[in-house]
């Protein structure tokens, strides 16, 4: 998708996620937001081939359910590569 703003991917991403039924981790505060963030923000009309992201979920679940689920939800497109768990 080459003509779609961060704050529209970032939309996208919260969208899919609660489609998805994936325990994200809600911020705590005055306004209330899942904890998801992408590394970096492109311009509008850039492509990419690959952008990296981190999502905190909730509670445990298996990399691929989390995958297969959340790659359902997505438009055409968009691709999920690659998923790794970072436990602390």
């Amino acid at each position: 998708m080459k003509y779609i703003s961060h704050l529209d991917l970032m939309r996208l991403f919260q969208r899919a996620l609660r489609r998805a039924e994936i325990p994200v981790k809600i911020t705590e505060g005055f306004n209330p937001h899942p904890k998801l963030s992408l590394k970096r923000a492109l311009k509008l009309g850039i492509e990419s081939e690959s952008e990296e992201g981190t999502i905190v979920l909730a509670e445990r679940i298996g990399l691929d359910k989390f995958k297969e689920q959340l790659q359902k939800q997505l438009p055409e497109g968009i691709v999920i590569k690659n998923v790794k768990g970072n436990i602390n």
